[in-house]
């Protein structure tokens, strides 16, 4: 029979279980920022470069004045060697040298600076003062032998004060360095 009543009786139903909340989309972090590609130097083109025309690598770098010392400094060492001979020889690897190193060395330096990383220690100033001086001594000097009032022959006789002199620097820094090292210890024993 039926045991309606006239009512409708509700059917106990299955307990229902909670609704899920609706699932998150997938997280993906960001990309890194892309590292910044203005004013990035190759360090391997600014040596290339360097190896085929002195002063190249750094004009490369946006040193010009650096470059025009490194240029006029290798053609015043040809110039000093093929006038007074031996001794000035030996700048001219000096200088094809350093401009090798200084070309690549100044490209890494720019790209940490342009990079933010690690603070760049070396000052990467393109117009230091030095430079100018150097170019102006080099030029005074070649000046002054085309008049004949200094001969590079004769002034090569004095090449060996260049040793006397750099080993002048080098003593006066090595008591300068030991001065300001804290005295005891074994270093006390070597110095």
């Amino acid at each position: 029979m039926d045991d309606t009543n006239g009512e409708n009786q509700e059917r106990p139903q299955a307990p229902t279980q909670p609704a899920l909340p609706a699932a998150a989309p997938p997280y993906y972090a960001p990309a890194p920022p892309a590292p910044p590609t203005r004013g990035l130097r190759v360090p391997f083109i600014a040596l290339v470069l360097s190896f085929f025309f002195p002063g190249a690598g750094q004009m490369y770098n946006g040193h010009l004045a650096k470059a025009l010392f490194v240029f006029f400094g290798f053609v015043g060492a040809v110039y000093a060697t093929a006038e007074a001979g031996f001794p000035f020889g030996f700048c001219i690897p000096f200088v094809y040298f350093f401009n090798l190193i200084d070309a690549y060395r100044s490209a890494v330096l720019l790209n940490e600076q342009a990079a933010g990383g690690k603070r760049v220690e070396e000052s990467t100033d393109p117009e230091s003062p030095l430079w100018g001086a150097s170019l102006a001594g080099l030029g005074l000097l070649l000046l002054l032998n085309n008049f004949g009032l200094v001969r590079l022959a004769s002034i090569g006789r004095f090449w060996p004060l260049a040793l006397i002199v750099a080993g002048g620097v080098f003593i006066y820094q090595s008591t300068s360095r030991k001065k300001d090292r804290p005295s005891g210890g074994s270093d006390a024993f070597l110095s």
